[in-house]
């Protein structure tokens, strides 16, 4: 895409390219490339549900262009089915995040910033990205990850990337990790008296290098091209 860094999100795809017999009618042959396609669509359905457990949704493009049914098909017609995988793992980890979340108050599982590209966006309409990361901006989310907290005693995202990975990680790469993020919340804390005391004691050295370990904050990685 022009103005952004994109990258196809390889879906299971048809080019559906058959010899058709010269004597079929137009109609016949409208009828067996249609027949042609939707068999192709349903065995992908079905190679998709054996690999992830359901049958995510799909869009089908004819010649380019984006079709609701399998009309106007020629010999020389090409289809292609894009399943919507990507969509539904940036979803379906949001949604683990948040009920894997502490609930005292509520501000930790409202905390959840999603990235395209070092780039924040709304994890329902994701844009196309060479990776995409999700990281919780709340100061003590290390603590939480740690396992410091009564309702999230073994963490949450190393949790949540382990569970992703098992559902997903024979479409797309899921990684846990750390990563530095200087804004939001833990960007104000790490500004603070108090943090700068913290990196002095636990750190020290030269206080120009503590914003970055102040700021490491726990991460999961998505990469849809591995």
């Amino acid at each position: 895409m022009a103005g952004r860094t994109s990258v196809r999100i390889d879906p299971i795809s048809r080019d559906i390219a058959l010899m058709l017999d010269e004597e079929m009618s137009p109609d016949a042959q409208q009828s067996f490339l249609a027949a042609a396609a939707q068999e192709a669509l349903t065995e992908a359905q079905e190679t998709n549900r054996q690999a992830l457990g359901y049958v995510p949704e799909h869009e089908t493009f004819i010649d380019g262009a984006k079709r609701e049914v399998l009309t106007g098909l020629t010999p020389k017609s090409s289809v292609l089915f894009e399943f919507k995988l990507l969509t539904d793992i940036i979803e379906w980890v949001d949604e683990q995040l948040i009920i894997h979340s502490p609930v005292k108050r509520g501000a930790y599982a409202r905390s959840h910033v999603w990235f395209a590209d070092d780039v924040e966006f709304d994890p329902m309409k994701p844009p196309p990205a060479e990776q995409y990361m999700v990281l919780n901006e709340a100061p003590y989310a290390r603590k939480i990850e740690r396992g410091q907290s009564n309702q999230a005693p073994d963490g949450v995202y190393q949790g949540v990337a382990t569970l992703a990975k098992r559902r997903f990680g024979n479409v797309a790469y899921v990684g846990f990790g750390y990563r530095s993020f200087p804004g939001g919340a833990v960007g104000k804390w790490a500004q603070s008296a108090n943090a700068a005391a913290l990196a002095k004691r636990v750190r020290g050295g030269n206080p120009r290098t503590h914003q970055d370990w102040l700021t490491r904050q726990p991460a999961i990685i998505l990469d849809p091209g591995r």
